[in-house]
């Protein structure tokens, strides 16, 4: 089976749909969804329809799902953009719209296979924590009962394993370090990169995000799971920048979510 698992799309959907045309290109079977549909950028409503019409097996509520389909207007933890953002997005949804985003579970596992998908953490996926280092990992993989999990909510490409068995002082769980973005031009670097799944082994992998990428390579970060083949591999894909930011400016959201898409961060 092949699944595409998307995160943090964030209402891009010059960029979302460059992904969607390469699932089908890859030939992909099902999706997964880590959260995030909405916020930031301007085309919620167009992204949530497109997801919603995918073959989804499962999709989990981000924190601006979380916020842009209830009445906390408070928003403690958001900067001012973003909340600017959330709330500009409650007025671009329909309340059917936000109803389905205020069903979504904050972590699931994907029947019949073995992955377990969050958007930000399993061991408690409701504060919104961040998976940064070996330290974060460890946690959750102390609540990870299957072999795979995915994760989104730091925009940002990494990921780790965990042996059943070290020698010594070795540490059982440790960062993949081809997984992050090698450093270089964006143009210069590889458009995907694997990871080949050891049996016996967890993995905890963080997808990137489709709509804001925050490791300062501006692509469209999304990843295919082959799980015939036990192989993980992230693709990075060049979208229309120009007219996202374009469209921000025009609906009025803050200039700084526009420029930050060129800049990757």
């Amino acid at each position: 089976m092949k699944y595409a698992v998307i995160s943090d799309i964030h209402a891009n959907l010059e960029a979302l749909t460059v992904v969607l045309d390469k699932c089908k290109e890859a030939n992909v079977e099902k999706y997964i969804c880590l959260g995030d549909i909405v916020g930031y950028n301007a085309n919620p409503s167009e992204c949530m329809e497109l997801v919603r019409n995918l073959d989804l097996v499962a999709c989990v509520k981000g924190n601006h799902d979380e916020y842009a389909s209830c009445d906390d207007e408070e928003m403690l933890g958001f900067n001012p953009h973003a909340k600017q953002a959330v709330l500009w997005t409650k007025a671009h949804l329909t309340e059917e719209q936000r109803s389905w985003l205020s069903k979504l579970p904050m972590k699931k596992t994907v029947r019949g296979s073995n992955i377990s998908i969050v958007h930000a953490t399993l061991d408690s996926p409701d504060a919104w924590g961040y998976i940064f280092d070996t330290h974060h990992a460890t946690d959750n993989f102390s609540y990870q009962f299957t072999q795979l999990c995915f994760c989104g909510h730091s925009h940002v490409p990494i990921a780790f394993f965990k042996k059943p068995l070290t020698m010594g002082r070795e540490n059982p769980v440790q960062e993949i370090d081809s997984w992050r973005t090698p450093a270089g031009p964006p143009e210069e670097l590889p458009d995907h990169m694997n990871i080949e799944m050891e049996k016996g082994w967890k993995y905890l992998i963080n997808v990137g995000s489709v709509g804001q990428a925050r490791n300062k390579d501006p692509v469209a970060s999304f990843v295919i799971y082959d799980s015939d083949l036990g192989i993980v591999t992230r693709h990075r894909l060049q979208y229309d920048i120009e007219s996202t930011q374009k469209k921000i400016i025009e609906a009025g959201l803050p200039e700084r979510l526009a420029l930050r898409l060129q800049r990757g961060n």
